[in-house]
């Protein structure tokens, strides 16, 4: 029952804060303060109903460290997004016409951090943490990870490559990031930070969602291999490798932590996967 009412608890902010961001859309500045306070409220929300479905402090979204640990993911993931469209530009499929919108670019800070922080704490914070208690680290981060990527197909121009495509890149990169650090901070960081670089940056299509109005007016053009087509760089081949080579490392990292949780046997009881040091 604990996996219901933490899913239904942080659901009802993504809800909320996704009706309210649609409210003020083109208001760059409440964009940003909607997106902010929902991204807050989903933090206060997961810690209060992990402390009552789970009687312990969730020390996965713990103060100390916090801001390190998001600063560190956001480095990870704007800098890995970057070497994608680096990739993409090299053969000439992504062309910079002159600048774009810095409203823009900051008025999607909200809107990525509310996304980041909202979609971490329920796939990461809840399914793959619950989990991976009963399974072991490779079933959740398997299974999560096609759960996310199937979920994109809802997105307006999905494709199942590229929902496939982000169940590979971002579920394994994020699953991982958190196996490695059992913190939520450095996967919402990663998850904002590579969202950041995308949109406000770059200014191409999301996941499906069309392209935004970041710092840069660009576009993209060429073989929907390289670029991802209409879907965005999320689809591209070189999201997917560079995807998987992070979360290589952050899996060799969670091996050398001690923190890869194996298979239970039936016959062990469960229990609380334990805070190893970070």
């Amino acid at each position: 029952m604990r996996l219901v009412w933490q899913l239904l608890a942080v659901s009802a902010v993504a809800f909320v804060g996704g009706q309210a961001l649609a409210a003020v859309e083109g208001n760059w500045f409440l964009t940003l303060v909607v997106g902010v306070l929902t991204a807050v409220a989903a933090v206060v929300v997961y810690r209060w109903v992990v402390r009552r479905t789970e009687h312990r402090s969730s020390t996965e979204v713990g103060r100390d460290g916090a801001r390190a640990a998001f600063g560190r993911g956001a480095l990870i993931g704007a800098v890995t997004f970057a070497c994608v469209i680096a990739n993409i530009a090299f053969l000439g499929d992504y062309t910079v016409h002159g600048t774009g919108s810095v409203t823009g670019a900051v008025g999607l800070v909200g809107f990525m951090a509310a996304a980041a922080t909202t979609e971490e704490l329920l796939f990461r914070g809840v399914l793959f943490r619950i989990v991976e208690e009963r399974t072991g680290t490779w079933i959740a981060l398997t299974s999560t990870g096609l759960l996310f990527g199937m979920m994109h197909l809802l997105n307006k121009d999905a494709t199942l490559w590229g929902a496939l495509a982000i169940a590979i890149e971002a579920g394994g990169m994020l699953g991982a990031a958190y196996a490695a650090t059992r913190t939520l901070w450095l996967p919402i960081g990663l998850h904002f930070g590579w969202n950041f670089a995308e949109s406000a940056i770059f200014s191409t299509e999301v996941s499906g969602n069309g392209a935004q109005k970041g710092l840069l007016d660009a576009s993209t053009s060429g073989a929907q291999l390289i670029t991802g087509g209409e879907f965005g760089p999320e689809a591209s081949v070189y999201s997917v490798l560079l995807g998987v080579l992070v979360t290589l490392a952050f899996l060799r990292l969670a091996r050398r932590r001690g923190h890869l949780v194996p298979r239970r046997r039936r016959d062990v009881p469960a229990g609380p996967v334990a805070t190893l040091p970070r």
